[in-house]
């Protein structure tokens, strides 16, 4: 089960950054071998890359090019010649379930959990198709892309529409969903407030370009102290109950909430135990 609230990309062509990039803590650190990389730089980041897995593989993922790119299908060549994989392959512009059979196809029983980026009106349109690809282990909001594809800033209210189909979809599927990055590196209270929208609507991780942005994006999707508690108390008074309709702290508890507060618990858990 993907359980990561927060991913950190380093540009696969910068190997100096990448001790620096995993001790940022982020909970999944993304080698990117897409946008960060210039065309000629792609066969020395991708060696990089590989390198890095072959020496250590824990907390480490690797964002390979679009599988429709030749760039990506040497990836995905040279990913299978490997002998060590990274846990998590991110895979950007999908606009279709098939392009992640040939993800899987290529690695074979090996294949690492895959997170597709939805970048286009396209992919959105296919977003249930996408997530529910056995492979898939969650799915992330590509606002770079998408804002450009629409032609609007990369800002909250005019990609809200796009995060919330997606929110929908993966919803539906049953995967976590993981917000887009936010740009502005020197605008700490602008983190903290898109964290804290897009955990609102349903995201269950963000991602981030430096480590700067870790800390307030794991602060932000980890359940407070008071939510865990008043979620312990909740479920306690829900089994005193025998299971039934309650009233708790002035208002009805029932079966839905129940499932949230469960949730909430299980994330609780799960982060402590990472």
């Amino acid at each position: 089960m993907f359980s990561s609230a927060s991913l950190l990309f380093v540009p696969g062509s910068r190997e100096d950054r990448f001790g620096k990039a995993r001790a940022g803590g982020a909970d999944l650190t993304v080698i990117d071998l897409e946008d960060a990389v210039a065309a000629g730089d792609k066969i020395a980041a991708r060696n990089a890359a590989l390198g890095q897995i072959a020496r250590d593989r824990a907390g480490w993922a690797i964002r390979i090019n679009a599988v429709t790119t030749a760039a990506g299908v040497r990836d995905l060549a040279a990913l299978s010649d490997s002998e060590a994989l990274p846990e998590v392959l991110l895979v950007p512009m999908v606009e279709a379930a098939a392009e992640l059979d040939v993800v899987a196809g290529a690695l074979g029983d090996r294949c690492p959990d895959l997170v597709p980026l939805v970048e286009t009106p396209r992919g959105l349109r296919h977003a249930l198709d996408i997530a529910s690809h056995h492979r898939v282990a969650a799915m992330m909001f590509g606002g770079g892309d998408f804002s450009g594809e629409l032609g609007v800033e990369l800002a909250w209210e005019p990609l809200l529409a796009a995060r919330q189909q997606l929110i929908l979809a993966c919803a539906e599927a049953g995967k976590p969903a993981i917000d887009v990055p936010y740009i502005r590196l020197e605008d700490e209270a602008g983190l903290a407030d898109e964290c804290a929208q897009a955990r609102s609507i349903g995201f269950a991780a963000k991602a981030a370009i430096h480590p700067r942005q870790v800390p307030a994006i794991k602060t932000a999707f980890a359940p407070s102290e008071a939510e865990v508690r008043e979620a312990r108390e909740a479920l306690d008074a829900y089994e005193a109950g025998g299971g039934r309709a309650i009233r708790f702290r002035g208002r009805m508890l029932e079966a839905p909430f129940i499932k949230k507060y469960r949730a909430v618990i299980a994330r609780h858990e799960e982060q402590a135990n990472a």
